[in-house]
């Protein structure tokens, strides 16, 4: 028992090491892009926490091969926080929007436009992977649906909206799960055959689903003090939002045990995701304070 003790220290010391790099590359691009990230929401502990979860979601990966997955994810919080709380109505989201997927389909990015100049960072870096060329468009397809969902979440509250629990948790695209996902297969060539990819897609979503709602469950004060929609403003109990984040997770298990015998890491990683996840959940949240 004391060895185990003692081999697990050194293995979460080791993860850290990773995650303290990985902090360090998300403040550098957090001083890079100060238009986006200057509001108080924006701290160390955010660049911490966003590290910490890559890391130990990936404990084989060193900090360089989790570096896009931690630049996809802080640029998605960027693009929220502009779409939920900069933006004065839909239409400016959705002006945001049409500019993101000009950017992400080769275009410049308009002068001062942060969001777009960062965007045009990632996509450049992506374009240079050797899966790019099939892969790309399903990352682009990714941006797109995490973009709808986020105007879609935003036309609802501006209409004052109350979606069905289902049409929300349909919406669970705007959590820019997979967005960031796609972004490190690209980066670590993860999955190699197109014909592999429809599962590990499938497997993500289900994910997606999962953390948007422990997302809700852990949040659920903040949102209060913030105004964003959360699943426990529908009228659907605590209790019943758990029961069905537990048969989501018992969904996305069994699809990511189909993944594991040919995509070992890949499985590995997005159930490591969604299990950091339900713990960090439980007890904090990413945003620093307003």
């Amino acid at each position: 028992m004391t060895a185990r003790v003692l081999t697990s220290a050194t293995e979460a010391g080791s993860v850290c090491a990773v995650a303290g790099r990985c902090q360090r590359d998300l403040l550098g691009w957090m001083a890079a892009y100060p238009g986006l990230f200057s509001a108080a929401p924006f701290d160390a502990g955010l660049a911490g926490t966003l590290g910490m979860a890559m890391a130990f979601s990936g404990p084989w990966f060193g900090a360089a091969e989790l570096r896009m997955a931690n630049k996809a994810s802080l640029w998605a919080f960027g693009l929220d926080w502009l779409a939920d709380y900069v933006a004065t109505s839909a239409g400016e989201v959705d002006a945001v929007a049409e500019r993101c997927l000009a950017v992400a389909g080769g275009g410049a990015p308009a002068e001062g436009d942060e969001l777009g100049v960062f965007l045009a960072e990632i996509r450049a870096g992506l374009a240079a992977t050797p899966s790019y060329p099939w892969l790309g468009p399903v990352w682009r397809d990714e941006l797109r649906a995490m973009l709808e969902g986020m105007r879609r979440e935003r036309a609802w509250r501006d209409a004052g909206t109350v979606p069905s629990f289902e049409e929300y948790l349909g919406n669970a695209a705007n959590l820019g799960f997979t967005f960031a996902f796609t972004a490190h297969l690209l980066h670590t060539g993860g999955v190699e055959r197109p014909g592999d990819l429809g599962p590990v897609l499938a497997a993500a979503a289900e994910v997606q689903r999962v953390i948007r709602l422990l997302n809700d469950l852990g949040t659920y004060e903040r949102d209060v003090e913030w105004g964003d929609l959360n699943a426990l403003f529908l009228g659907v109990p605590r209790a019943e939002v758990e029961r069905r984040v537990a048969g989501l997770a018992a969904r996305a298990r069994d699809l990511i045990a189909a993944l594991r015998p040919g995509l070992p890491r890949v499985a590995d990683y997005l159930e490591r995701q969604m299990d950091f996840c339900a713990g960090f959940y439980s007890a904090g949240d990413y945003w620093g304070s307003l």
